[in-house]
């Protein structure tokens, strides 16, 4: 049995390194792709008037800045060594927090309004762009506000030694640490799980034909995958990371001393990070769901680039057989076909 007084300080997550560098390797590549298109796709061909349009935009703009920082971590992870300054470093760390909490909110958003645009079908119709715009841009201020703590709490020892970042950074020593967690666990975690859940259970409700006016099946049936889709990334990316951050708080603040608890923190604390990174990877999925333009366009152009395969193989079967000023040159006329040409012709002569 472990002493719960005895001290974890010497367990060393050898993983560590190589596991965050694998996941983040694995979670670049698909998500600069997906995001980028995603969001070529959002602001190009996809109708102003569809629903959550202009949120989806800014969840897509949000994933895309995390997924661009993630080269400068992996570059860390490999070499354990970080010659890019203070302030780099800093900044991939807002750039995390920022891209956690803002694809909460717009989840949050995009769930909210699905519902209410459904409870409220006749509303749904007045609603303008310009509040979708004012709603995003204060999500975005109050968000990049709140995650301003973030970085500086790790930047203790940041002076002392310029080559560590990220996961080797030590957490600076805070007074109010249980305040911290709990807001922290309150505004990002259970408020919007809460707001969430709620949401995909009344879509769900208006299905049955509860509290709603009467739609098109089609439309409910929509909106229901939407806002679980929500639920679902919300509640895979994001609650194990919030449940891990409220005892690895507790751990680094030495509020936890047992030995075992300790340590099953701190192991599945990389994990949990991971899992909050993969969000990047998800919500195109979402976009593919809620507009119709979204997958037409995806349709669209994988079919193009299937017919454009095709024709070049086409052409190059052609090229084969055919050779320079259109001249029968392939392997299968490899013969003197002129004379046999004439052979035929004056044979075709005697019989008349």
């Amino acid at each position: 049995m472990t002493n719960p007084n005895q001290s974890c300080s010497s367990y060393n997550i050898t993983f560590k390194s190589s596991f965050y560098a694998t996941t983040y390797t694995l979670i670049f590549i698909p998500g600069l792709l997906a995001n980028s298109a995603a969001l070529w796709v959002l602001c190009r061909f996809v109708s102003r008037k569809s629903k959550a349009v202009i949120f989806m935009i800014n969840l897509a703009m949000a994933d895309l800045a995390h997924v661009l920082s993630l080269p400068l971590r992996i570059y860390y992870y490999i070499n354990h060594s970080w010659p890019f300054g203070n302030a780099l470093c800093l900044l991939c760390f807002y750039l995390k927090y920022l891209n956690m909490y803002a694809s909460i909110c717009f989840l949050c958003c995009i769930s909210i309004q699905r519902y209410l645009f459904l409870l409220h079908p006749f509303k749904a119709k007045g609603w303008k762009r310009r509040y979708d715009v004012a709603i995003s841009a204060l999500v975005w201020l109050l968000v990049g506000a709140a995650c301003v703590p973030f970085p500086l709490m790790r930047s203790h020892g940041l002076a002392a030694n310029n080559t560590k970042c990220f996961a080797d950074l030590q957490v600076k020593p805070i007074s109010s640490k249980a305040a911290t967690v709990l807001m922290t666990g309150l505004l990002g975690f259970v408020g919007p799980l809460i707001i969430i859940l709620f949401c995909t259970w009344k879509t769900r409700d208006s299905i049955r034909g509860f509290h709603v006016p009467q739609e098109s099946g089609g439309e409910r049936s929509k909106a229901l995958r939407m806002v679980s889709m929500c639920a679902i990334v919300f509640c895979v990316c994001f609650a194990p990371y919030h449940i891990n951050f409220f005892f690895y708080m507790l751990v680094k603040e030495e509020v936890i001393t047992d030995c075992f608890l300790s340590t099953i923190t701190l192991y599945t604390q990389p994990f949990c990070l991971s899992l909050a990174s993969f969000d990047c990877c998800l919500d195109p999925i979402i976009y593919f769901f809620m507009t119709s333009e979204f997958q037409d366009q995806f349709s669209r152009h994988s079919s193009m680039v299937i017919r454009s395969r095709l024709m070049s193989k086409e052409s190059g079967g052609t090229n084969l057989l055919l050779g320079n000023g259109g001249k029968v040159s392939g392997i299968f006329f490899n013969f003197p076909s002129s004379r046999l040409y004439d052979q035929a012709r004056d044979n075709s002569i005697s019989v008349q």
